[in-house]
Parts: C-alpha cells; sequence; structure tokens
C-alpha cells in the first residue's frame, strides 16, 4: 500500500469496494503496513546512522549544500519548512491521515479546483511517488512553475511543493529528491482530524536563539532615539 512504485494502484473508499485479500490480509494481523522501498519514512522504518533536523512530526536528513529555512512562531512552533538547492526550493508539510487509506489523490483534487478557480490549468503527470500536479502560476515575480507530490503513508501524509528548476523539469531535483526520499515521519498517537497538520517544533538550542534574537531586537527597538 505504501511501496512508493510508480503508478500504483489509487486507494478505494470502503463504502465504495470491499478490501484486496492484501489487505484484509494486512488488517487482520496486526494492521502494520510493509516497509517501502524508499521514504518518506513512518519512523518505524526510518535507517539509522543518519544526521537528521528534528522537527518533532517531521525528520529532515542533513545533506550538504542544501539551506533549510523555518519560519517559526515565537512559541517555536514551525509554520513552514522550505529548503533551497540552487535555483530549486522544496516546501513540504505534513498532515494527519486515516490508518488504511491515503487522502493525497483527494488533497490533489482540491489544489487542481482551487488553481482552476484562479485561473490557472493544472496537469497531472505521473512521478516517482504517484501522479504529481503541475502548473503555472502568476507570482509578484511573475509566471512561475510548481510541481505538487504527494506521498500517503500509515496515519500520514506529505505534501511536497517544488518551486523553480526543479518544478519545470524533474531531472533537476538534485539533492533535493535526496532530502525528501530521506525524510522521516514520526506520528504521534494522538487521534486528530484528517488533514490537521501534525505538530512541529525548532529544536530547544534554535528556539532559545531565535527568542534571544526576538528579545534583543525588541530591546534595541526600546531604546531611546
Amino acid at each position: 500500500m505504501f511501496s512508493r512504485k510508480r503508478g500504483a494502484a489509487k486507494h478505494v473508499r470502503a463504502a465504495d469496494a470491499p478490501p484486496s485479500k492484501a489487505l484484509a490480509d494486512s488488517l487482520a494481523s496486526d494492521g502494520t503496513p510493509p516497509a517501502p522501498e524508499f521514504g518518506p519514512w513512518d519512523v518505524r522504518y526510518a535507517p539509522e546512522g543518519v544526521q537528521r533536523l528534528d522537527l518533532g512530526s517531521l525528520q529532515i536528513p542533513a545533506i550538504e549544500g542544501v539551506e533549510v529555512r523555518v519560519q517559526a512562531n515565537p512559541d517555536g512552533g514551525v509554520e513552514q519548512v522550505v529548503l533551497v538547492d540552487g535555483e530549486s526550493a522544496l516546501q513540504l508539510g505534513v498532515f494527519a491521515a486515516p490508518k488504511t487509506e491515503g487522502i493525497w489523490s483527494e488533497v490533489r483534487a482540491e489544489i487542481a479546483g482551487a488553481m482552476a478557480a484562479d485561473g490557472v490549468t493544472p496537469r497531472e503527470v505521473d512521478g516517482r511517488y504517484g501522479v504529481e500536479l503541475v502548473a503555472r502560476v502568476n507570482t509578484p515575480e511573475g509566471p512561475a512553475d510548481v510541481r505538487f507530490v504527494g506521498v500517503d503513508g500509515p496515519r500520514w501524509m506529505v505534501r511536497a511543493l517544488y518551486q523553480g528548476a526543479a518544478a519545470s523539469d524533474p531531472g533537476r531535483e538534485g539533492v533535493l529528491a535526496d532530502v525528501l526520499s530521506g525524510l522521516v515521519v514520526v506520528r504521534d498517537n494522538e487521534p486528530r482530524p484528517v488533514r490537521e497538520p501534525l505538530p512541529m517544533r525548532l529544536p530547544r538550542e534554535m528556539a532559545e536563539q531565535g527568542q534571544a534574537a526576538a528579545a534583543q531586537q525588541a530591546a534595541n527597538g526600546n531604546r531611546p532615539q
């Protein structure tokens, strides 16, 4: 179900058809899906010995040359994660999903609908993780290519947005592809609404540095001129 193979069958809701024998056998045992051939990894399958930036629900492999830009609130909660390599960028998000079925097909349809409402015509293409969504959108800087990739996992979904060179040409993903395939998702046991963002937080050292910088900036702003 989570084999990450191109052209993998889309999930089917239980109300639409009975589960396949493989899915029935899986649910009849311990309900644990088979390990994927490559990541994003559920934490139970994550390879050991890899240095990663730990953001809580998402762990990002440290790869030379990749700049990690994290936007966080004053409490240290991460609101946006963007990785940059040369002319390409990769924005990441991770969301709650059901245990036995994926949600990327539905999310993809909603993204396409929103684009169409803005006068943009997206296209579906086959990629490493299955069906992707590509389009050219209007930005304040002019037209820009974007490419959405979705990866369904056990009780989570990773949404990746490529921008720049890697969006227009998948062959130029470079090390950003290694980042995506090396992600580790740590899904807690809390019941969460489907599509709710999984919580991410800055590591303590980064959060403390950010708070110190904010305090210093506030102090400088309160000094008499």
